[in-house]
C-alpha cells in the first residue's frame, strides 16, 4: 500500500512538468550570440522531462512518512556545462585611408559622381576590399565596392570565372591592355535583381572585383550604362606592386 501510495503522490507531482509546445521556438528567436547554448539546455531540459520516471528519481533518504501523508523529493539534476566557444572577433580593417582612393596595392582613379570613401574596409592579407556611398558612412549602404585579390587569392578568383563561363553566364572583355569579365552575380531564383561585377585581371597575381549594388545600379538608365561605368572604374585602376 505505501509504494501505491508513493507512486500515485509521484505521478500527480510530475503530471505537470511538461515542456512548453514552443520552448523550441522561443529558444530560436533568442539573440545569435547565445542560440548554440540555449538550443542545447531546452533540448536537455525536454529529453528530461520526457524520460523522468518515479523510480529514476526514488531514494530511501527522499521518502519519509508520517501517518497518511507521503512527501517525495526530486533532486535536481546539475546544470549542463558551458562549453560554448567565443565568438570570433570582428576581421581587421585597412586603417585611415584618407579619400579612399589608395589602398592595399591599388589606386582608384575614377569613381562615379558624388560617390566618398565609406569609412569601411577589410584586410584578409591577400584578399582586402573597401566601398563608396553617397554620404562616406560605414553604416550605410554601398554604391561601389572593390575588392582585391592578390598571391595565392587569386586561384579563388579563377575557379569563380571558370564556373561562369560554364554557366555560360557574363562575357570576357578587354579594358585597354587588360582583361576582364563582366558578369551579374547573386541573381536570386525569385528574379531578383543580381550584382554586376567587372573582374578585372591587373597582373599575373593581382585580380580586382568591381561591384555596383544592385540598388545604384537602377539609378541608371540600363545594364549598358552600369557596364559602362564598371569599365571606367577599371580603366582608372593601378596597380602599386
Amino acid at each position: 500500500m505505501l509504494e501505491n501510495e508513493i507512486r500515485r503522490l509521484m505521478a500527480d507531482e510530475t503530471a505537470g512538468l511538461q515542456a512548453a509546445s514552443d520552448l523550441a521556438e522561443r529558444v530560436v528567436r533568442s539573440s545569435r550570440h547565445k542560440r548554440r547554448r540555449a538550443w542545447t539546455a531546452a533540448v536537455a531540459a525536454s529529453v528530461a522531462v520526457v524520460a523522468a520516471t518515479p523510480v529514476a528519481y526514488l531514494t530511501t533518504s527522499s521518502v519519509a512518512t508520517t501517518g497518511e501523508q507521503v512527501t517525495v523529493s526530486v533532486t535536481p539534476e546539475p546544470p549542463p556545462i558551458d562549453d560554448v566557444p567565443s565568438l570570433a572577433s570582428d576581421p581587421p580593417e585597412l586603417g585611415d585611408l584618407g579619400d579612399g582612393k589608395e589602398f592595399g596595392h591599388v589606386k582608384v582613379g575614377y569613381l562615379p559622381e558624388r560617390l566618398r570613401w565609406s569609412h569601411w574596409s577589410v584586410d584578409f592579407g591577400d584578399k582586402y576590399s573597401t566601398s563608396y556611398d553617397y554620404k562616406g558612412d560605414k553604416e550605410g549602404l554601398y554604391c561601389v565596392q572593390i575588392y582585391m585579390y592578390e598571391e595565392a587569392a587569386v586561384q579563388e578568383v579563377d575557379d569563380r570565372l571558370q564556373g561562369y563561363r560554364d554557366e555560360g553566364d557574363g562575357e570576357e572583355v578587354t579594358i585597354g591592355d587588360r582583361t576582364g569579365y563582366l558578369v551579374e552575380q547573386h541573381v536570386g531564383e525569385d528574379g531578383m535583381k543580381g550584382t554586376p561585377t567587372l573582374f578585372l585581371r591587373m597582373g599575373d597575381r593581382q585580380w580586382a572585383e568591381i561591384m555596383f549594388s544592385p540598388t545604384y545600379a537602377k539609378e541608371f538608365p540600363g545594364a549598358e550604362a552600369v557596364s559602362a561605368e564598371l569599365k571606367k572604374i577599371a580603366e582608372g585602376l593601378t596597380s602599386t606592386i
